[in-house]
């Protein structure tokens, strides 16, 4: 795989995976779009780890909350900050998870790697995205995230696995409903991220493990490194422009982009 290839496929990722627009869905059109060879589930697990290094990075605090807490929460005590942030972000994978094996299994998730598929997600989640930031109260902070808010955020997260949904999309705009601020929307969405890429980069490193070599882990490691970067860089624009500006602006490029897809995919049934 060529070294512009990798750097694409890098950018694309790191720079989709935590803003509202759908980083597998940008995935998936890249290769059916341009016909270039599809980057294979190494890259895959590679450019993911990239984004999960981004998100621990920029939320090292938090990041460190969860963890200080975890060795306790194991003890069967929730009784720190740190142990109930723990907590709520296991919760909040399970859905993902439980929904992930049912569509790998039943063969549904490569069915629904379409155009159609795609525009419909990103035109359809676009304007529920749209209604629940506009409509949508602040009368609570993250910390008043509870058990509650985990499970109906990991059920929109598990809906996010359908292509051109988006994952933060998703959890977002469950976040909004529930009142949460736009940062503080975001902030619960990026940490959900952390186990839910570790989930999904398991599953896939088990399978590309046996047919790795030399050149699949260097190619891997180019392309964490780049979508590290982009994935940082996002993160960095998002929440600087979420305490002035909506998610109207990724909305529009939702729809636009879903219109588009649409044109393409049913223009050529």
């Amino acid at each position: 795989m060529t070294l512009f290839h990798l750097f694409f496929i890098a950018i694309i990722q790191g720079l989709t995976e935590f803003l509202p627009v759908s980083s597998s869905g940008h995935l998936i059109l890249y290769p059916l779009l341009t016909g270039a060879p599809d980057q294979g589930q190494a890259i895959d697990v590679a450019v993911h780890l990239g984004t999960l290094v981004a998100v621990v990075i920029f939320f090292r605090n938090d990041v460190l909350q969860a963890a200080y807490g975890l060795p306790r929460l194991l003890r069967g005590k929730i009784d720190t900050p740190g142990a109930k942030l723990a907590l709520l972000l296991i919760i909040a994978t399970i859905p993902a998870i439980i929904f992930g094996l049912i569509l790998k299994l039943t063969g549904l998730d490569d069915m629904m790697r379409s155009v159609k598929v795609i525009g419909i997600t990103m035109i359809g989640f676009g304007i529920v995205l749209y209604f629940a930031d506009q409509k949508g109260e602040v009368t609570r902070k993250s910390e008043d995230w509870n058990l509650r808010d985990a499970i109906i955020m990991g059920l929109w997260q598990a809906i996010a696995l359908i292509p051109g949904t988006s994952r933060s999309g998703a959890t977002i705009t469950g976040a909004r409903i529930l009142g949460f601020s736009r940062e503080d929307a975001a902030r619960i969405s990026m940490l959900m991220s952390i186990p839910t890429i570790i989930a999904a980069g398991g599953l896939l490193g088990i399978e590309v493990a046996a047919t790795a070599n030399i050149q699949a882990i260097k190619d891997g490691a180019i392309a964490a490194v780049f979508s590290c970067i982009a994935a940082l860089l996002a993160l960095s624009l998002m929440m600087r422009l979420l305490r002035s500006v909506s998610f109207t602006p990724y909305v529009i490029y939702r729809i636009g982009l879903g219109v588009i897809l649409l044109f393409i995919g049913f223009g050529g049934a």
